[in-house]
């Protein structure tokens, strides 16, 4: 049973064969190749009838250069290899100045060194390329004075420029490796990109912009992170709408005030007076009623300003947008308005806010219309996700394009300069935009409604 149990182990115990090497595949080919000749050779020296001393010396010497050949055969077909070994090696590692002797035309052997030179030669132009835009890149990474971080796939930090070292107040090798939730950035990962977000920092504290990306190193997903202080630029902003803002309120109120306030003192003193005037009851009766006009108009003005401060969000629904600029054109009596028929859309909106911004686009249209007995256009056309609303007149066009949107701001009578404000308010609301400019190819101007599809 022993004997059958060690015949089945050597039965199965696999047999290795040992390869021959390339150097020792080059020496037998090169001996098979002189091998019928050397044979040869002997035969006629040793059966020739020759002397044993001549036999033996060129037998000796015919072996030898044999031997020399196969040797200088086998030097000159591994020895180029091995350069190109070493060659690609060095450029493996990264060392472009090794370069092969004997690189020219005129062999194939002689091309292939050529190659593998200019091989090294592209890639070291191309090393001394990533080289200087990496420290161009780091140059301007330490200038900018926005704060950028990287993180890995496990959000751990892998690079930061100065602005992020003098926000986190650390240095780099104190940051680095830490997780976003050490460094208090998680909250930037969950932000919306469009709202300011307050953070506070060792290095500052302030209302921040955020901007996220992803991109790949090594194959794995890394994200960049970008914050940028927008406290002072939104201080500034607010501090222009404030002064916009109360230069218009201002205005408005003196306008009411200053003709209350000469009444009042003209009512005063006639009041004063002994005897009083014979009209004097028609008089005050006439004072007391432009006082009570000027407060109504006073109070319309500050309903007006509570409207435009109280905007409801948007309750977003399926709308026809073809119904509802027909219902607008509906609404307007007195001009008629062209419709220009656009594809059939369905919008995601608010239709009575959407209904509310035409109405006053096309109110003031028609109004400028009016000055230069145009006509006023109305069309819709789809622009890649977005749907355009445009509002035509032939009207004397926009004078004053700067104060177009400020709150109050009116060149009409009887304006109350909430329209075109409270229209844009709706578009941005809508995560949309309002733009009016001058007709480019004729007289008036245009308003452009863009809103998401």
């Amino acid at each position: 049973m022993s004997e059958l149990r060690i015949a089945a182990v050597m039965r199965s115990k696999p047999k290795t064969r040992r390869r021959l090497s390339y150097e020792g595949k080059i020496t037998w080919l090169a001996l098979g190749a002189v091998a019928p000749a050397l044979l040869v050779a002997l035969a006629l020296l040793w059966f020739g009838g020759h002397s044993s001393k001549v036999q033996w010396t060129f037998t000796m010497l015919i072996l030898g250069c044999v031997l020399v050949f196969i040797s200088s055969a086998r030097e000159h077909i591994v020895r180029p290899l091995q350069t190109l070994s070493n060659l690609l090696a060095a450029l493996r590692e990264g060392d472009y100045s090794i370069r092969a002797r004997g690189a020219g035309e005129g062999s194939a052997m002689s091309e292939v060194l050529l190659e593998v030179n200019s091989l090294g030669e592209t890639l070291r132009q191309q090393r001394l390329g990533a080289f200087e835009a990496t420290a161009l890149l780091r140059t301007i990474m330490s200038e900018i004075d926005v704060a950028i971080f990287t993180f890995d796939p496990e959000r751990r930090l892998r690079l930061v420029n100065r602005a992020g070292e003098t926000l986190l107040g650390r240095t780099i090798d104190k940051l680095l490796g830490k997780s976003a939730k050490e460094l208090g950035l998680d909250r930037c990962f969950d932000a919306d990109e469009d709202e300011p977000l307050a953070l506070n920092f060792p290095g500052w504290s302030g209302r921040w912009g955020i901007r996220r990306s992803t991109f790949r190193e090594q194959g794995l997903p890394h994200e960049l992170l970008v914050l940028t202080d927008l406290s002072r630029t939104l201080r500034e902003e607010e501090r222009r709408a404030w002064q916009r803002l109360v230069r218009v309120l201002g205005h408005e109120m003196n306008n009411s005030l200053a003709p209350i306030k000469s009444l009042a003192a003209s009512l005063e003193s006639l009041l004063r007076r002994d005897p009083l005037p014979a009209d004097w009851k028609d008089d005050a009766s006439s004072g007391l009623n432009s006082i009570a006009s000027r407060a109504d108009s006073l109070s319309r003005f500050l309903q007006a300003y509570t409207r435009l401060t109280k905007l409801p969000p948007p309750q977003k629904h399926d709308v026809d947008l073809a119904k509802l600029v027909q219902r607008v054109v509906d609404l307007e009596p007195r001009l008629k308005v062209q419709i220009l028929p656009g594809p059939k859309t369905v919008i995601r909106a608010d239709a009575a806010q959407i209904e509310q911004a035409l109405i006053n686009l096309v109110h003031n249209a028609v109004d400028a219309a009016l000055e230069t007995h145009g006509d006023v256009t109305l069309g819709w056309r789809e622009k890649g996700n977005c749907v355009e609303v445009l509002v035509e007149d032939d009207g004397p066009g926009i004078m004053n394009p700067a104060n177009l949107f400020v709150p109050f701001f009116t060149t009409k009578p009887d304006g109350s300069g909430i329209g075109l404000p409270l229209s844009r308010q709706i578009a941005e609301a809508h995560d949309g935009t309002l733009v009016l400019t001058n007709r480019q190819n004729a007289t008036g101007a245009q308003a452009v409604l863009r809103l998401p599809r």
